[in-house]
């Protein structure tokens, strides 16, 4: 059987994520990964601490190892965010969570764009940051060697611009 591709959705908070891949994986009928993050600050009313970033990689690296007998496997953030977040949040990054991000990397990330507006949430951090971790997560993923694509503009044409993106990787 022929290895799935792996497909990141990720970004900064607040760009419609979960969203687009809840569509996606129903427009391709196949299953997705959720953000593990939001169930682990659920759990603890939004308080975290650096330490707790690992196990919170360890958490995300569980939910996007599934693939049986799907063409692709498509997962809402990965380690990249965790990487990010931590050096952005805390000028810090174990050790560990570098090294498996390098073990676990995708095969495509699907980018989104911060051109959408910010939506409130509890466990949402930076509502006037979004553009300086865009060009982190652009960044990171250059130094990664992963092929990206930017998805820009409203839901329908973000998701779109998804679904033809996908096709073409497959």
């Amino acid at each position: 059987m022929r290895h799935p591709k792996k497909i990141v959705i990720t970004g900064p908070e607040s760009t419609g994520k979960s969203r687009l891949i809840k569509s996606l994986a129903e427009s391709l009928d196949c299953p997705f990964s959720k953000e593990y993050a939001r169930a682990y600050l659920e759990a603890r009313a939004g308080n975290y601490k650096k330490e707790d970033l690992y196990e919170i990689a360890l958490g995300q690296l569980q939910n996007n190892a599934f693939s049986a007998g799907f063409p692709v496997v498509l997962c809402d953030t990965d380690l990249l965010t965790i990487k990010i977040w931590s050096e952005f949040k805390f000028n810090y990054l174990d050790p560990r969570i570098a090294k498996l991000l390098q073990e676990n990397l995708p095969d495509y990330y699907l980018l989104c764009d911060t051109d959408i507006p910010w939506e409130p949430d509890p466990l949402r951090e930076n509502p006037n940051d979004r553009q300086i971790l865009k060009k982190l997560y652009i960044k990171e993923i250059r130094a990664a060697q992963v092929p990206f694509h930017l998805i820009s503009g409203d839901f329908e044409t973000r998701k779109n611009k998804a679904l033809a993106l996908i096709h073409k990787i497959l």
